[in-house]
């Protein structure tokens, strides 16, 4: 059962990186919102082959990677996260619906540098 369970996973990484490949290969620029695992990897793999075919000539788009952590580290301070309090809250949240997250305390998203 676990192993349907991760390959179901692994599936829907797949289409979401498939479907940004083919936006990006007909010049789009795109953004996944990926944390690290296998998908992540496989997205890492398909930015430098964009790249690549960028760098021989061919006119394709980009493709971003982003994580859970690096949206949360960019909206502290603003109006959707202004303080700690509201950073621990909404993470707290989202810890209960990815399993993959880390708690708060092993991130830098309560670190004085993100709220000075």
């Amino acid at each position: 059962m676990n192993e349907r369970r991760r390959q179901a996973k692994d599936l829907g990484e797949t289409m979401v990186i498939a479907h940004a490949v083919v936006a990006a290969e007909s010049g789009q620029a795109v953004t996944i919102l990926m944390d690290d695992g296998p998908g992540a990897r496989i997205a890492t793999f398909e930015i430098s082959r964009l790249q690549r075919l960028r760098s021989s000539g061919r006119p394709v788009g980009s493709l971003t990677l982003a994580s859970t952590l690096t949206v949360l580290g960019r909206a502290a301070g603003t109006e959707h996260l202004p303080d700690r309090s509201a950073m621990r809250d909404t993470y707290t949240r989202l810890r209960g619906l990815d399993d993959g997250l880390p708690p708060i305390e092993k991130t830098d998203l309560l670190s004085p540098k993100l709220w000075s």
